[in-house]
């Protein structure tokens, strides 16, 4: 078959060695989790905890950003401590879970900010590229499922490997005690269901998401400015007198 566009010195061909890790990890996975609410009482912060509880029981090291504090996306220095803080905890995560409220059929400005305080690159570093993602609302009507749909497209776009499960859970009021637990009910199961299977991905992806991300695009280009630095240093010394 002939492909007269394909540049075959950086076109790979994957194979079942290549997708085998080159070390095992020993440390606990590691978990980042983002809500997106800033009341008193959230229910979209209580889910995230018992999100957080059921990852800790299964082994996962786990850490909550709290989003209070963290200023409006470009209104400070990248170096604002609380920016600081999301974007190394990103950098330190090899799974996340967003959990947002849904606010006028989306997510919530809070929850929103957050992402967007997340570079897609930094230098070299893509903070969020091959980490899993997991995704789940609350909501104070019926069941919808906009929230996930929505943290979906934005996972696809920040390059993470949402797992297909997910969690949606309607009447968010009538599913906590007072003490913020969530009460035993199929929405709970399923909340179990969705950690336990990014558990299982981000086992499965963490030791490889440097290979399965990488691209041919990226190769090329990357072949290409090498091609023309060369070609320019080798003119640069051409011209030096002799």
């Amino acid at each position: 078959m002939s492909l007269p566009n394909l540049a075959e010195a950086q076109f790979d061909l994957p194979t079942l060695e290549q997708l085998a890790p080159p070390a095992r990890f020993d440390h606990p996975p590691r978990i980042l989790l983002l809500y997106g609410s800033l009341r008193e009482r959230s229910f979209s912060r209580f889910l995230t905890q018992e999100a957080a509880r059921i990852l800790a029981h299964m082994g996962a090291e786990v850490r909550i950003f709290d989003p209070h504090g963290l200023p409006m996306t470009d209104s400070e220095a990248v170096t604002h401590p609380k920016v600081a803080e999301l974007r190394a905890l990103s950098l330190w995560s090899e799974g996340q879970v967003w959990c947002s409220p849904e606010r006028h059929g989306a997510i919530t400005s809070v929850m929103k900010n957050q992402i967007d305080w997340i570079p897609l690159e930094v230098g070299s570093t893509r903070p969020t590229q091959g980490r899993t993602l997991a995704v789940m609302q609350v909501s104070g009507g019926s069941q919808s499922f906009n929230t996930v749909n929505t943290l979906r497209l934005l996972g696809r776009w920040m390059r993470m490997v949402t797992i297909p499960n997910q969690s949606s859970v309607p009447k968010a009021y009538e599913q906590f005690d007072e003490a913020g637990r969530m009460k035993p009910s199929p929405f709970y199961d399923r909340v179990v269901d969705v950690m336990e299977e990014l558990f299982k991905f981000t086992l499965l992806l963490r030791e490889r998401s440097d290979y399965l991300v990488e691209r041919y695009s990226e190769r090329r280009d990357a072949a290409q400015r090498d091609a023309a630095q060369r070609d320019a240093a080798q003119r640069d010394a051409a011209q030096r007198p002799v």
